[in-house]
């Protein structure tokens, strides 16, 4: 399946475009060492994660649990939504998508767009995450129908085989020289799925997972938290794919910190979203004190353009004391000093 890592100049299905996303060279130290970003905002639908829905639906296939004309069910913030829209629409599948008010509303306006069926866990207006009572009814939606598939993405090992690929696209890119890989832990499919095969192309690879504080995967206290897509929330279960033996070191990255690096980054001319800030704002924090040479690369897991009512948005930071003109500050002097080296 590694063969297709070069798309062919014309192709008949939007699947087709999934992957081949650039590396994009953030800044660099004056050892030279680097950041480098794994665009996946450079999918359809603006995201990594089509890369695992892709995945989970063609397994599903093959052991026969969806047969034509059947329905995906799935519980989904937005992301794994988009995708599975996409592959729904593309193999004649109807879908639903369990979602809540969470949720970044031009990710559920598109969803819609593309033919989703939309079941809301929570009357509008009610904004806290609740991933939990979304995968209880996701689960109960699908439970004795007949050719409906819940993906289950938390538990479903195809959600980190989805991004093997994207490990070899890494490997022909960079070869042994690869040395820090950091991403951010949800489902713990991206940075797990990508480890667990760079792993045998790249040995000495490192690993850090990146969630928000208030998530409880790597331990400490819960609280809410407002970045979209990523963390275990309060209540919830950590999922089976993330994987403690494939993660070096879990750190995590408050709000505040996340979205002024989205938006200090967007001043470079890059949009990333709202988790990515996260993950490239504990990149840039490592970067000055790297051995020379040093590559890490960042998986930036969606763009920016999905948050222009939110992270990209003063008065919406504001009312949720997330705004922090300092901290932008800090970031856009970081990287400017490194981009100039």
């Amino acid at each position: 399946m590694y063969e297709a890592l070069t798309r062919p100049a014309v192709v008949s299905r939007i699947s087709d475009l999934i992957g081949r996303t650039p590396l994009f060279e953030l800044c660099r130290t004056g050892n030279g060492s680097r950041l480098l970003l794994k665009l996946e905002m450079y999918n359809p639908t603006g995201s990594a994660k089509i890369r695992m829905a892709r995945q989970m639906v063609l397994d599903a296939e093959d052991r026969g649990a969806l047969r034509p004309g059947g329905r995906i069910i799935e519980s989904t913030s937005g992301n794994t939504g988009l995708g599975l829209a996409v592959i729904a629409a593309e193999r004649g599948y109807a879908f639903t998508a369990v979602v809540d008010h969470h949720a970044c509303a031009d990710k559920l306006r598109v969803m819609r767009a593309l033919g989703t069926e939309l079941v809301h866990v929570a009357d509008d207006g009610t904004g806290e995450l609740a991933t939990a009572a979304r995968e209880e009814l996701a689960e109960d939606m699908a439970h004795g129908r007949d050719n409906t598939f819940f993906t289950e993405q938390h538990n479903n090992p195809s959600n980190g085989v989805g991004y093997h690929l994207l490990a070899h696209e890494l490997h022909q890119a960079l070869g042994a020289g690869l040395d820090i890989l950091i991403a951010a832990v949800g489902t713990g499919g991206a940075l797990c799925g990508t480890a667990r095969e760079l792993r045998r192309l790249v040995p000495g690879v490192r690993t850090i997972g990146v969630e928000p504080k208030g998530s409880i995967a790597f331990g400490g206290p819960a609280h809410d938290y407002y970045q979209s897509g990523t963390g275990t929330p309060e209540g919830a279960t950590i999922g089976a794919l993330v994987d403690f033996d494939l993660i070096d070191e879990g750190v995590k990255v408050g709000d505040v910190e996340a979205f002024a690096t989205a938006r200090a980054v967007a001043r470079t001319g890059l949009l990333i979203g709202g988790s990515a800030g996260g993950v490239v704002y504990e990149a840039l924090t490592r970067l000055p004190s790297l051995p020379p040479a040093t590559t890490m690369v960042a998986l930036v897991n969606d763009g920016g353009e999905k948050y222009l009512d939110t992270v990209f948005d003063d008065d919406w930071m504001t009312a949720r004391n997330l705004l922090d003109p300092a901290v932008e500050r800090e970031v856009d002097e970081t990287l400017s000093k490194l981009r100039t080296i």
